[in-house]
């Protein structure tokens, strides 16, 4: 079923203890849909790119058949850059350089053809303009958003007013804490899902995610990488496997959402192996499904005699 992704498309700067790039391809919609594509083959991307974007990052996308129709191209200025460090632990990094270029003047239009996506994945963009999206689109089963602690700190009116809109929230554990002002997590997430999402997914990094929905609490474990050298895009690739497999199944269910936490854990661990999206970019079908075997083992707990 078709999956609308709504997000930046960039170029990003990095370093981390285990080396460094000055520059490749980044940005939430581009992390959603790569993950995205190994599942469903009906990916519209609507973003706004510059004058310097790469044919061979256009050719990437469409490479993955992620429609373009409804990628911007400003020739007035350059894509938004965003160059940032992050510490040896890599749970910490520090913003060294944003430059938002066309990105400033961002307008999500959404053309006719994508209006009727069954599933709408609002990466992390301006409350405003996820609203704006929602408001060209027509009853899609299921909209999913992702948002961060700049926007609860910075649009916590707009940002509540679009969480009424959505059905369900991706977050980190930090940014349920701040939005809920509870720092319980399972406390953190009812003051949540009463601001409208009816479920919520909140990330713990290393630690794995929870799921929430419905009176059921899944908690799923990250899948144990052993060569992480950049957790980059590592969420935006979550959210993107997580809705590519429901996309893919066409299926809402609890059960089905379950299954969707494990592919996103799956894509998640694969993207942290490689700086950027490298290693999104040529993935095999083996190698994703005997990794959400492994995983499933990895979580099975044995009976108690």
């Amino acid at each position: 079923m078709s999956l609308l992704v709504v997000g930046s498309v960039a170029y990003d700067g990095i370093e981390t203890p285990f080396g460094k790039i000055d520059r490749i391809l980044g940005g939430s919609a581009t992390y959603l849909s790569l993950s995205a594509s190994y599942f469903s083959r009906d990916i519209n991307l609507v973003g706004v790119v510059g004058r310097d974007f790469a044919d061979e990052d256009i050719n990437l996308l469409k490479n993955h058949d992620i429609d373009l129709q409804g990628l911007q191209v400003d020739e007035s200025g350059d894509t938004f850059f965003w160059k940032g460090k992050y510490h040896f632990d890599l749970n910490n990094r520090d913003t060294l350089d944003t430059q938002l270029n066309v990105f400033e003047r961002f307008d999500p239009v959404i053309p006719a053809g994508y209006r009727d996506a069954r599933y709408v994945a609002l990466g992390n963009i301006e409350p405003s303009l996820q609203e704006k999206v929602l408001d060209q689109v027509q009853k899609p089963d299921l909209v999913v958003m992702d948002t961060m602690n700049f926007w609860i700190e910075g649009t916590p009116d707009a940002l509540k007013q679009t969480l009424t809109r959505v059905d369900l929230l991706v977050i980190n554990d930090s940014e349920a804490r701040e939005l809920s002002g509870e720092p319980n997590l399972f406390k953190a997430a009812d003051k949540v899902r009463a601001m409208g999402p009816s479920s919520l997914i909140i990330k713990k990094g290393e630690h794995g995610a929870l799921l929430f929905t419905g009176d059921e609490i899944f908690s799923a474990p990250a899948f144990p990488v052993i060569d992480i050298f950049d957790p980059t895009g590592a969420g935006d690739t979550f959210m993107g496997g997580f809705l590519g497999w429901v996309a893919y199944t066409n299926d809402t269910s609890p059960t089905n959402l379950r299954k969707a936490v494990i592919f996103g854990s799956v894509m998640a661990s694969f993207c942290v192996e490689k700086f950027g999206p490298e290693r999104l970019k040529n993935l095999t079908e083996k190698e994703i499904y005997d990794r959400y075997r492994e995983f499933r083992r990895l979580s099975q707990i044995p009976e108690v005699d």
